[in-house]
């Protein structure tokens, strides 16, 4: 064996090893492996990097922004909304259209966020349903990664194939050239999942309050704060038309905290942040929050000219959507300690509230609470809107956040531009279709008018592009050139046909998708595409036969990573769904090995293999 071959086949192994292992992370065993590979003198460096200018990377960054706009605006969780509705109470049901969903969706989006958006979804239908959240979060999983299997954009590895058929001088896939064979196997799989899910175990009551964070509820009743909740409508001749809250000075006065506004505004309503310059107007209903229960609440209304509107008992989680609360804890160099909570709310953020305090373990009496001084280590429960406990992660000095609710995962910055976002999509989708131009071009496109369309703010595109993905692929694109310039590919390529090269050619088949399968077990499914397909491509010119159902058969097992958790998907449901890695193998062997014999029979007769 060449001793270049040797060194670059070292260092291969040395990289599967970490994937396997999982440490370090993905992306610094790509770059590792970029600024090693130079040194075995089989590649420049310039060549190492080339990965950065491929069109390829652009677009799956591209795709990145346009799959964020869409879960800002709210569109899958609208999608998540309709099968709450159409779902009902029936698991079977459930289960059918969430598979569907997430398939259909995960085929235009990063299917990876696809899962990150449905994860509350589906603990909300596991609680309104009663069905426990193990029996939909793997049958959602194996969806999203079926979802790969839809179009041309749908997951990393259709791209990277695609690129390699191009490079090597052969036309490539089609945006729908995939879906003949992802919608199948999405129909046979969820079918499946119908009968497998039966092998799914229900975690006990204790396991699933142990692992789900918190929801409004839940902090609600830990700092008894439902009778604290008091909506009041301004009415025309009320004192308090016109003038400025600070002016007013109602939580001094009587111990009212404001927490929004809530204002028509034409057929709509908006809820308005508490402000001391805020000027009330007749019809506001005022959120307020009321800690003394010695006062006589009527009165009160009486003599402000309010009219007292019935209380939910929830303390505004009627408002999920705009109002939230937060847990928050006091690190020792935050400027807020030694401070009492009226002192801090004046320096700290005007428009969040602080009701309630936990020192050590339990939430202190909420009676007097804006004079406690506060120390080092206590837990302040803030109220105010979504949008302004967002910008609390930007800064962790002054306060840690300890527990965003549940609800937090739903709120929705930009839900009004729905209609342009789903209005662009459509836009992208006809272009990479109908090929009038470039899929990059027509990727961008997309992200410049989700911008237009303040679906998506540039600050936010940058941080929905997953950098650790694209440094991941980027890293180990040299290896396949490498393995082509030493004569790697083209000895394994030998290796499988001398092996199985007079067998059935579906017999082939099977076996580049078992290997690609039983490689992803180790290394995510990007670097195994990265890989092989130079392999497939290269048994394809051994046999003289077609390179598209080989590179076809790749990309199909590249998304069939349904065995292991250490998929990304995968990873983000096991918590979720309280799975064991037996689970997976259980219920993901059976499936593989059916999807293998599904996509083995397709794919020669849809591309046939000698044309």
């Amino acid at each position: 064996m060449p001793i270049d071959l040797l060194m670059v086949l070292l260092l291969l192994a040395l990289a599967i090893g970490m994937f396997a292992i999982n440490k370090p992370r993905v992306d610094m065993v790509a770059l590792i492996m970029l600024v090693t590979l130079p040194f075995t003198g089989v590649i420049t460096m310039n060549e190492a990097l080339a990965g950065f200018s491929n069109p390829n990377i652009v677009l799956i960054g591209a795709m990145f922004v346009i799959g964020d706009a869409l879960a800002r605006t709210g569109v899958a969780r609208t999608i998540g909304d309709w099968l709450v509705q159409r779902g009902g109470n029936s698991s079977w049901k459930l289960l059918v259209l969430l598979m569907l969903a997430v398939g259909v969706l995960g085929s235009v989006m990063s299917s990876t966020g696809v899962v990150a958006i449905f994860v509350p979804i589906v603990l909300r239908i596991a609680s309104r349903s009663g069905i426990a959240p193990a029996q939909l979060m793997m049958p959602m999983a194996y969806a999203a990664l079926i979802s790969g299997m839809m179009t041309l954009v749908a997951t990393s590895p259709n791209l990277v194939i695609n690129y390699e058929l191009m490079r090597t001088g052969t036309d490539g896939f089609d945006f729908f050239s995939f879906t003949p064979f992802g919608l199948p196997i999405l129909l046979i799989a969820t079918l499946y999942m119908l009968f497998a899910r039966r092998w799914l175990r229900a975690p006990s009551a204790e396991d699933e309050a142990e692992r789900l964070r918190p929801n409004l509820v839940n902090l609600v009743e830990r700092y008894a704060l439902g009778s604290r909740e008091y909506r009041l409508r301004v009415k025309p001749r009320s004192p308090l038309l016109g003038r400025r809250l600070g002016e007013l000075n109602l939580t001094n006065r009587i111990g009212a905290r404001i927490i929004v506004i809530e204002r028509r505004v034409g057929r709509a309503r908006r809820l308005l942040p508490q402000s001391d310059d805020a000027i009330l107007e007749v019809g506001d209903v005022l959120l307020v929050d009321l800690d003394d229960d010695s006062i006589d609440v009527e009165s009160l209304a009486r003599d402000y000219g309010v009219e007292l509107l019935p209380r939910s008992g929830t303390y505004f989680s009627d408002r999920a959507q705009d109002v939230g609360l937060v847990e928050v804890m006091l690190p020792y160099q935050s400027t807020f300690v030694g401070k009492t909570v009226s002192e801090a709310e004046a320096i700290g953020q005007a428009d969040l509230t602080v009701v309630g305090m936990r020192r050590r373990r339990g939430a202190l009496e909420p009676r007097h609470l804006r004079a406690k001084v506060l120390k080092a280590g206590d837990t302040l429960l803030l109220v105010g809107l979504w949008k302004t406990i967002r910008r609390l992660r930007k800064d962790e000095r002054e306060l840690v956040l300890l527990n965003l609710p549940q609800e937090f995962d739903e709120y929705l910055p930009a839900a009004k531009r729905a209609p342009f976002a789903v209005f662009t999509l459509l836009i992208v989708i006809t272009l990479m279709a109908t090929e009038i131009i470039p899929n990059v071009q027509a990727a961008l496109i997309g992200c410049l008018l989700m911008g237009l369309f303040r679906c998506i703010d540039i600050e936010q595109a940058y941080r929905s592009i997953q950098m650790k993905s694209l440094i991941m692929i980027v890293g180990m694109m040299p290896f396949a050139l490498a393995l082509d310039r030493t004569g790697g590919v083209d000895m394994a390529a030998d290796a499988l046909v001398a092996a199985i090269g007079g067998a059935w050619p579906h017999l082939i088949l099977a076996t580049l998708f078992a290997i690609t399968v039983l490689l992803g077990l180790f290394i995510v499914n990007t670097a195994n595409a990265v890989l092989l397909i130079p392999i497939a491509l290269a048994v394809a010119e051994e046999l003289q036969a077609s390179p598209y159902p080989f590179a076809m058969i790749v990309a199909l097992a590249a998304s069939a990573a349904f065995m292991t958790p250490i998929s990304p998907i995968n990873t983000l449901v096991t918590t979720a769904g309280n799975y064991r890695i037996s689970d997976f193998i259980r219920i993901g062997l059976p499936l593989t090995l059916i999807i293998m014999a599904v996509s083995v029979a397709m794919v020669p007769w849809l591309l046939p293999l000698y044309p």
